[in-house]
Formats: structure tokens, C-alpha cells, sequence
């Protein structure tokens, strides 16, 4: 488990990171969202023992990471993919890393082959495409057989495939009962991989919850419904005293739970061909919910506005 208590960064008068309190959990992949800025990965520098705190601590399996004895065989980290001195091999890397945490020679074959270098472990590291890059940083991670994975912004360079496979991988090491913490503004992506989320905005706490009950706490009330019949049932809920309104794809948006729904349909013979709750998407929930917390904003005519630097005391930066 990574136990975060308190964590506080300060620059000068402006407040990096302030007073965040969460844990993640083995056995899921928690995602970790904010807007640029927000102070992501400040925070996971700092979990790695890479910034000092101003105030809070971090606990990795029960430790700060500065303490563990064999670091990399409990915690897998990417921060940089391009962190690799370039004239050097992906193998040689591997290699060298292995030997200086005493971990087996073999545990290098397998992770090259794991994460699909084989044919590039010759190459040097500076030779390589930035979703390369990210294979080989992945590689590295995985090296000691952590129990604990931190990753920042894994997929950024991979291609369709290799999105496809980190995807599978972070389930699979989540399945397999490790702690796996990743940033992503990909919220498409997250949709799809994360099971709860840590979101912060400038520095704070904004939500630590599972993924469905973030997306129905910001969703609507009421229900979503296509019929044959549109002008009659607008006529038998309008007689209940319920709210209808028509967006532009055909169906109905009717404020009312799906009981009182069914029973109005069912007594007035209304023929009813879908019914859904409406929901609203992980990125919509998560615009609402950071609405407020956004450095920089498009402006309406193409130019943008930056409310950075606008608070000395709470503005965050990545």
C-alpha cells in the first residue's frame, strides 16, 4: 500500500501540493488525474523520495522510499522515459540496474521480453522512439518484481497496439495483487483501465473514490428513452407533472426514476423501445468536477488566458 498523509509542498509563497491524504490500494489500478498543474507529479516525486515534503510523509509498504533496502524489488517507478543515458543499450541498462539492486541476470530476459524490445535491445537508448522509450522504462519498473508500480503518463508515444498492451498489463498486475498508482490526462484511456481515482486540483484533494461512483455522482437524474410514440408519452408525463425535454438524437430525457417511468408507460399501453439512465462520461464528470482548477483555458476566439501565477498562496504546478 502507498500511504499518503498530509503531503505539503511549498516554492517560495506558492503552495505546490497542499495537505493531500489518500491511499492506494493493492489489488486495483488507481488512477491519478488533475489538470496541468495540478501537482501530479510533484506528488510522485516526492513519493519516491526524489522532493522533500515541506510538511506530510509518504509510506510505501510501510516505509519511506528512502528506507526500503532493496527499492527497486518493492517499488517499479517510471517518471522519465527519457531518463537513459543515450549511448547506452536498452540490455546494458537493464543489466546494470539488475547487478546494482542484486537482482537475478535472467529477470532481464524476461522483461525484454515482456514488454516486446527484443528486436531493439541492441540499440542504444538514444536511438529511441519516445513510446520506446516508455517500453524500456516499463522494463526497468518491472525489473525487481515489485509489489508496488508508479507510473507517470505510461502510454504517452504508443502506438495503438502498445496502448493495448500497457492497458492489459496494468490490469493484469492488479489482478496479480500489486499496488499500481498511474497518472494519465487521457480520460478516454482511464475509462478504460482505472478501477478508482485519486483527482487533485491546484495541489488539493479533489476526489478519491471508485471510478462508477464518481461518474453517478455527476451524472443527472433521470432516464434516457426512445418510443414509437414520442408525442404521447410527452402528453402522459406531462399529466404527471414530469419534466421532459428532446435532445437532438430523437430520444426523450425524462426527470423521473425508472419505476415511476415503467408504471406511467405500462397503465397509458405506451409502446417503449429503449430505456437507459443517464450518465455522463469520465471526461465530462471530470470537467465538472475541475472546472475550477485549470491553469491555462481556451479562449472563445482562439487565444487562451492562464490563471497562473494568479495565486501565490494555492496555485499548483506540475
Amino acid at each position: 500500500m502507498i500511504e499518503v498523509t498530509d503531503l505539503t509542498k511549498r516554492q517560495g509563497r506558492t503552495t505546490v501540493v497542499g495537505g493531500l491524504t489518500f491511499r492506494v490500494r493493492p489489488g486495483r489500478v488507481t488512477g491519478f488525474l488533475g489538470p496541468n498543474g495540478a501537482g501530479k507529479s510533484t506528488t510522485m516525486r516526492m513519493m519516491l523520495g526524489l522532493d522533500h515534503p515541506t510538511t506530510g510523509e509518504v509510506h510505501i509498504c510501510g516505509a519511506h522510499y528512502r528506507q526500503l533496502h532493496d527499492p527497486l524489488r518493492t517499488v517499479g517507478a517510471l517518471l522519465d522515459a527519457k531518463a537513459v543515458h543515450p549511448g547506452r543499450t536498452a540490455l546494458d541498462h537493464l543489466r546494470c540496474l539488475a547487478r546494482s539492486n542484486r537482482i537475478p541476470a535472467r529477470r532481464v530476459g524476461e522483461v525484454i521480453e515482456l514488454t516486446g524490445l527484443e528486436h531493439a535491445a541492441r540499440r542504444r537508448a538514444g536511438e529511441f522512439s519516445l513510446g520506446m522509450s516508455q517500453r524500456l522504462g516499463i522494463a526497468a519498473a518491472l525489473l525487481g518484481d515489485p509489489a508496488v508500480l508508479i507510473l507517470d503518463e505510461p502510454i504517452n508515444g504508443l502506438d495503438p497496439e502498445g496502448i493495448l498492451w500497457i492497458r492489459r498489463l496494468l490490469r493484469d498486475l492488479a489482478q496479480q495483487g500489486r499496488t499500481v498508482f498511474v497518472s494519465s490526462h487521457l480520460m478516454s484511456e482511464a475509462a478504460l483501465t482505472v478501477d478508482h481515482l485519486v483527482i487533485i486540483g491546484r495541489g488539493r484533494l479533489l476526489a478519491d473514490t471508485d471510478m462508477n461512483t464518481f461518474i453517478d455522482r455527476h451524472s443527472d437524474a433521470g432516464l434516457r428513452v426512445r418510443t414509437p410514440e414520442p408525442q404521447r408519452l410527452r402528453d402522459v408525463l406531462a399529466g404527471a407533472g414530469i419534466t421532459v425535454a428532446e435532445p437532438a438524437d430523437g430520444s426523450l430525457e425524462v426527470a423521473a426514476t425508472a419505476e415511476r417511468f415503467g408504471e406511467l408507460a405500462a397503465r397509458h399501453a405506451v409502446a417503449v423501445h429503449e430505456v437507459a439512465r443517464k450518465s455522463v462520461s469520465l471526461e465530462e464528470a471530470y470537467l465538472l468536477l475541475t472546472a475550477d482548477a485549470v491553469e491555462h483555458r481556451a479562449g472563445s476566439r482562439g487565444g487562451a488566458h492562464s490563471s497562473e501565477g494568479a495565486h501565490p498562496s494555492g496555485g499548483a504546478h506540475q
